[in-house]
């Protein structure tokens, strides 16, 4: 078995610390160098349901792409849930390592994953990474689908193909436009929209799209009259703990480490339920 020195360095090797963001956190949070590790399970989120299900797993290393401690912290005592987190983590011998935006500019990565979830043909980045002589990482993804489909059938192809959440998708636009071209941006990407309306595309898929960057983007249809698909934060990066396995799972086969590696199913998508409004009632204007 591997230690986890020698595993971190593989996967370092995927998504280097040096290319996050300089906010962000990733890295290995939790762990001793010199363990040995056997099992693998990958999530979006360190929360406390992925941190027992990786201890019923008998995981010796988690891999998330959310960070536990995105802006520090002065303590992990156990009174907080984030402390609960890294108490049960050491306490069962499972290391934590975080792979965010340098999982998201990696070639292939979040926005790739995405884009395979949804059975696009990627062409470009949408923000390309200057240091990438390749021109193949960068934030975001530029495809192509073939034939081409309407707003409404993305949409409904996104809802099927994405893990099921409260939210579901979305649409600001035309249902009926028609869709040759699409750009996507695993999480948060209402920051994009400048890049979006240069790239020529015809929708954007994304998540965490807020009223007003949205009301403003489609009032502006005149310079982009393309459509908005705005699913669940938490759907559109889970995508990535598939193909991120795949990848350590042909490092182990390489190196003849028989790793287990696992992805998790569990939904941490923090809505959970979704009324829909009444349709008769749409026309009738805002309640008094």
């Amino acid at each position: 078995m591997p230690r986890l020195s020698e595993v971190i360095a593989a996967l370092e090797t995927l998504w280097p610390t040096e290319r996050a963001e300089s906010w962000d956190a990733v890295g290995t949070v939790v762990g001793d160098p010199d363990q040995e590790v056997m099992r693998v399970l990958f999530a979006v989120d360190p929360v406390q349901e992925i941190v027992d299900e990786a201890v019923k797993l008998g995981a010796d290393l988690l891999v998330t792409h959310h960070p536990l401690y995105l802006r520090g912290t002065t303590t992990v005592a156990a009174s907080h849930f984030k402390g609960r987190v890294v108490h049960t983590l050491i306490k069962n011998d499972i290391a934590l390592h975080v792979a965010h935006t340098n999982a998201d500019t990696a070639d292939p990565g979040v926005s790739d994953a995405l884009a395979g979830a949804l059975d696009l043909r990627v062409v470009r980045p949408l923000v390309p990474d200057p240091t990438d002589p390749s021109g193949r990482r960068g934030l975001g993804r530029v495809c192509e689908l073939d034939p081409p489909t309407t707003v409404r059938e993305l949409a409904a192809r996104a809802a099927e193909r994405l893990p099921a959440t409260a939210q579901g998708i979305r649409v600001a636009g035309d249902p009926e436009a028609t869709v040759r071209t699409v750009a996507v941006s695993g999480g948060s990407g209402d920051s994009l929209f400048d890049q979006v309306r240069a790239a020529g595309v015809d929708a954007f898929l994304t998540a965490d799209l807020r009223h007003h960057p949205v009301s403003e983007f489609i009032a502006d249809r005149a310079h982009s009259p393309l459509a908005l698909l705005d699913a669940a934060h938490w759907a559109t990066e889970w995508p990535w703990c598939e193909l991120a396995a795949a990848q350590l799972d042909e490092i182990s086969d390489r190196h003849g480490w028989d790793l287990r590696v696992h992805v998790s199913k569990t939904v941490t998508d923090p809505w959970t339920a979704h009324a829909a409004s009444n349709p008769t009632s749409s026309s009738m204007g805002a309640p008094n």
